[in-house]
């Protein structure tokens, strides 16, 4: 096998996956983490985020010594850098995170290595990668001034998984990789074919880095249709759920469902990247941004006005996590409207999240109570139904009949 030991860096939702599973591939995987909470999980062969099955594969390479969990970085053939990439005031990108990986790595580079960046980035962070590597270790060659005889091979490859599908779509899902070079981008490859199924497209840097940004830019402006129809829809006094429905029927037009907003890290993010470089060009995009950021507001509203029906409002929120039956609550639009809704002394408020054991300590401290979706049922007069986890569609919906139902996911109506 070509390579024998590699390195991840950020063991979070997208890098302890991919530790798994390169592990599961025969190959000593050293996972690297700043949380030792995190790594000392890990190493008892347990995992410190929710997703399907992959406690399951994580508990097999760590049995197997495949996997091994540290706060230091060590030598190794490749390092797979899976850190945040977030976004700061005015949206402009943080790359702080990557930052601090390449210089935490930079020690223990050795000559032949191969430095990926699964982050997604905005355009340039690649290179920005390896001027920092550059800078730390003046003593080897690096592709921007190299080529293809550089000491060290750099390449972007963003990962394209979908939370709750990760072990899946890390195998099967195509990879576009962008080297900074050519021998960059042919290394690259020869190490996702050793778990990928799909196929291995080649491109440079800068256009695996827009080719994401893109991809989530994409789906963002779709579900703002969707949202913005939704709102128009209320106005109008019309079954949105109904309208979509319909309208898909013709063959060439697919509209997405609305929700409460846009979350998670990636198409929350990502279209802020591209506005930032391209901030007069980018109008669709950054209307769409707005429009997807404006409708927890939108909802926040109409929770207001059904409180105003209820002499002692109880409004249970259905829902945390930024997409269904995931724990991960970034950018989650369902946290950001029960955390204003705390500032509106609405009434008592209740919140279902079956994926995490304590709701944000935040929401504790503002009088929000976590408790099942049974008891909510029970005790509120008004249930906000925020995300579509499958312990609330299984739910008896006539119990949701002599509520107040607010449902910006459709599991109702």
């Amino acid at each position: 096998m070509a390579f024998k030991k590699v390195s991840v860096v950020g063991l979070g939702y997208i890098g302890l996956p991919t530790a798994a599973v390169v592990a599961s591939r025969g190959i000593e995987v050293i996972g690297v983490d700043v949380n030792p909470q995190a790594v000392e999980t890990i190493n008892q062969g347990k995992i410190h985020i929710v997703e399907p099955d992959l406690d399951i594969v994580v508990r097999g390479v760590v049995a197997t010594g495949n996997l091994r969990a540290t706060t230091t970085p060590e030598a190794a053939e490749v390092f797979m850098i899976a850190v945040p990439t977030p976004f700061k005031e005015e949206f402009t990108p943080d790359l702080s995170y990557i930052e601090s990986a390449a210089n935490a790595i930079a020690p223990v580079l050795e000559k032949g290595n191969l430095v990926i960046l699964e982050s997604t980035s905005p355009v340039g962070a690649t290179e920005k990668l390896a001027g920092w590597l550059s800078a730390a270790r003046p003593d080897l060659s690096f592709p921007q001034d190299a080529g293809d005889s550089a000491d060290i091979k750099v390449a972007h490859c963003p990962e394209r998984v979908l939370p709750g599908y990760v072990l899946q779509e890390l195998v099967s899902n195509d990879r576009v990789i962008g080297g900074m070079s050519k021998a960059c981008s042919e290394k690259a490859v020869e190490l996702y074919q050793t778990f990928v199924r799909g196929e291995c497209v080649i491109t440079n840097a800068r256009t695996a880095e827009m080719a994401k940004l893109t991809e989530n830019s994409f789906r963002d402006v779709n579900i703002a249709f969707a949202n913005e129809l939704s709102v128009i829809s209320d106005k109008l006094k019309i079954n949105v759920w109904e309208l979509i429905k319909l309208a898909n029927r013709h063959p060439r037009v697919n509209i997405l469902n609305p929700g409460p907003g846009v979350g998670g890290h990636c198409i929350a993010v990502d279209p802020w990247f591209i506005v930032d470089s391209c901030p007069d060009e980018a109008k669709i995009i950054r209307q769409a941004r707005l429009t997807n950021d404006s409708k927890p507001h939108y909802v926040v509203d109409q929770i207001e006005k059904a409180a105003d029906q209820f002499k002692k409002p109880v409004i249970a929120c259905l829902g945390l996590a930024f997409k269904a039956d995931i724990d991960d609550l970034r950018e989650s639009p369902a946290l950001q409207i029960v955390e204003e809704l705390t500032k509106k002394n609405l009434g008592q408020i209740f919140a279902v999240e079956p994926n995490v054991s304590a709701i944000p300590e935040n929401l504790v401290h503002a009088g929000v109570e976590q408790t099942t979706l049974e008891v909510a049922l029970e005790k509120a007069n008004i249930i906000v139904v925020l995300v579509d986890h499958k312990q609330f569609k299984a739910a008896d919906k006539t119990l949701f009949m002599t509520k107040f139902v607010i449902d910006t996911r459709g599991i109702v109506n």
